[in-house]
């Protein structure tokens, strides 16, 4: 029987409790993954205790709250606190999500907070996401025109053509959903992921779009397209209510109806 171990730095060792808070009527321990490049030590998850009645009601207010106050080496990504730019996307008690739109509240027992799952680790909670961002340029996220622009007015839209942009123009580019999919961790190299292919669709869907053909011509492919299995972690997991596996499954029908 073949036998498989980790890589030697792979395991997550128990981290040490970095404070206590004492005589707080409301406190919540936060478990949080902890690897720092410039050592040889493998990665740890950290204790830390908040008084919830001294922090905001999001898990990104007691992240904040522990750099400031706390531990100031603790690394991790945020910038519009508003569920909008994407950028402090974690694995929170289980599920990719958005520290600052999940709730404390809504976490029993202890938080456990780790970086997405399944992406390389520049340090603490940020991934490495060069290579999502390489996928997303891939599909070239822009209006394509053949023919040429009038110079003196918008290219226009319907209101119908407009509303079939719901539901896909609103991604953020968190890549909750493509580190929460089986194929993705796989194949990520091939795969571009429901993250990237619900962008893709965002593009072919829009009216004043001139190249829909040579859009579905790079998507036609066993691995770019295809890996996807229809899992719908993808969908259960997008912070924003998005549907992914909607727009794998439409671009699928349309490579279908065209032939």
């Amino acid at each position: 029987m073949a036998k498989f171990s980790l890589p030697a730095n792979s395991v997550i060792k128990k981290g040490r409790q970095v404070n206590k808070v004492e005589g707080a009527k409301r406190v919540k321990k936060f478990n949080i993954y902890r690897w720092d490049p410039d050592t040889e030590a493998n990665p740890r998850m950290d204790v830390y205790e908040v008084d919830l009645d001294s922090c905001g009601p999001m898990v990104l207010d007691a992240l904040i709250k522990i750099k400031n106050e706390i531990d100031p080496t603790v690394t991790f990504r945020r910038s519009c606190r508003e569920g909008i730019c994407g950028s402090c996307a974690m694995n929170i008690d289980g599920k990719n999500t958005l520290a600052c739109t999940k709730a404390i509240d809504s976490i029993k027992g202890d938080a456990n907070i780790y970086p997405l799952p399944h992406m390389y680790v520049v340090k603490d909670l940020v991934p490495d996401l060069t290579y999502f961002y390489a996928q997303y340029n891939s599909v070239k996220p822009w209006i394509e025109h053949k023919s040429p622009l009038p110079p003196d007015r918008e290219t226009l839209q319907s209101k119908e053509d407009r509303a079939k942009l719901d539901g896909l123009y609103e991604c953020i580019l968190c890549a909750c959903c493509s580190t929460s999919c089986p194929s993705y961790w796989w194949n990520s190299d091939l795969y571009l992921g429901p993250a990237i292919l619900l962008q893709a669709y965002r593009w072919i869907s829009d009216s004043r779009d001139e190249n829909i053909g040579e859009r579905l011509d790079e998507l036609e492919d066993p691995f770019r397209l295809y890996r996807c299995h229809t899992i719908m972690n993808c969908t259960n997991t997008c912070p924003k209510g998005l549907n992914p596996a909607k727009a794998i499954a439409d671009i699928k029908r349309l490579l279908v109806d065209r032939k």
